[in-house]
């Protein structure tokens, strides 16, 4: 069929559609409601999918995250220093981008109510990009904190409160008793991992390291491209035990995704309902589109005596089921779209994550595609058998 066929086509669909609206209603409520059902359940399957995949990453790094440990074989301390060298050299070496050394300390911490040993977890600037972790308040650490004689520290909600919840706008500190008192700037809080979490705080590894306290060796972890991460592994532990003769390395991912995806069964299951949904419309658009090509029988006749070939007989029909199906397919992704930006949706999807997935587009393309193909299977059937209607027995009918 030429273009102009098509066009011709396709403007006699919307010229039968406007005379039988009323029917064409009544098909495109359902379907516009299952492509809403549709697009709904896919988007939220996939942003369900996101904020989960975000609380692993917070928890054991983004895939593929590496944990590379030197231990003495007796037990004994390792020298943290040369450790600490040892590791900022191999990621260097590798040309990772992403990486920070990593170690808990008990660091005690001057507060309202007395001193308090506080769980600090010391990191390097890049750890944040690495576990997304979660402010409410503030700002990650910056290249320049490194360089502050005030150490600067983020803190959680918990500590935050026990300091009175200070404006962090005017640079509130907090005295660390270590060797030699010192005050720290509270630069962000992040948010409480889970409810009644005890006071913690983050410390940058140069920062810890000028406090005077006992340092330990330190753990390195490595954010690398996921088909990078089990080469890299042999060769991170060779370059690390040739360096230290007498201890044991250890290389590892840590990340959710080490031993294949773990929310592959929430895709299959969202896919499964999905494909459910737009069946149970199909069938209802299928019905009535038999019902109405049934009362156009005679009209189909009149049409084919005057010339009208079975091929623009057969596209004039599904097309009419194709137009109709986008524009409910239109209207369907709409509802969607407003269904899933309600803020109580978006508060239980994006609880407890640093960045809320957003609407995921290819939600709105299968939507859109479904109702489509729905309505080019579903205007199939009428149009065979429009084509195949005598034309005395049409008009006779």
């Amino acid at each position: 069929m030429s273009l102009s066929g098509v066009v011709a086509s396709l403007a006699e669909a919307w010229t039968e559609l406007r005379i039988h609206k009323t029917r064409v209603l009544l098909a495109l409520i359902g379907v516009a409601l299952s492509v809403a059902a549709l697009t709904s359940v896919v988007a939220l399957g996939n942003m369900v999918r996101e904020s989960i995949a975000q609380g692993s990453e917070a928890q054991s790094g983004r895939p593929a995250t590496l944990t590379v440990v030197v231990y003495q074989r007796d037990g004994s301390a390792m020298d943290a220093e040369s450790v600490t060298a040892a590791f900022r050299d191999v990621a260097q070496r590798y040309s990772v981008e992403y990486s920070s050394l990593t170690h808990q300390a008990l660091v005690p911490f001057q507060l309202p109510n007395g001193v308090m040993p506080v769980q600090t977890q010391v990191v390097d600037p890049a750890y944040a990009k690495m576990r997304r972790i979660p402010m409410v308040e503030g700002a990650w650490f910056t290249a320049e904190d490194a360089q502050r004689l005030a150490p600067a520290v983020v803190v959680n909600e918990a500590f935050h409160r026990q300091m009175g919840s200070p404006d962090l706008r005017h640079h509130p500190v907090v005295r660390i008793e270590s060797g030699r008192p010192l005050d720290a700037v509270v630069v962000g809080v992040r948010r409480d991992q889970y409810s009644d979490e005890p006071p913690a705080a983050i410390l940058l590894s140069d920062a810890f390291a000028g406090l005077g306290l006992n340092v330990e060796a330190p753990s390195l972890e490595l954010w690398v491209p996921e088909e990078l991460g089990e080469p890299l592994i042999p060769a991170i532990t060779g370059d690390l035990a040739a360096q230290f003769p007498g201890a044991d390395v250890d290389a590892y991912r840590t990340d959710y995704a080490a031993y294949g995806d773990p929310l592959g069964g929430l895709t299959w299951a969202v896919g499964g309902i999905a494909a459910l949904v737009m069946l149970l419309g199909a069938v209802g658009l299928l019905n009535i589109s038999m019902v109405t090509v049934k009362y156009r029988i005679r009209e189909i006749g009149i049409r084919r005596s005057f010339g009208a070939t079975s091929g623009r007989i057969f596209f004039g029909v599904m097309l009419e089921s194709v137009v109709a199906t986008f524009a409910a397919g239109v209207v369907g992704v709409m509802a969607a779209v407003a269904v899933v930006k309600l803020p109580v949706v978006q508060r239980v999807i994006g609880g407890g994550i640093a960045e809320l997935p957003p609407f995921p587009v290819e939600a709105a393309l299968i939507g859109l595609g479904s109702a489509t193909l729905v309505g080019a299977l579903a205007g199939l059937v009428p149009a065979l058998v429009a084509v195949r209607v005598k034309v005395i027995d049409a008009i006779r009918y």
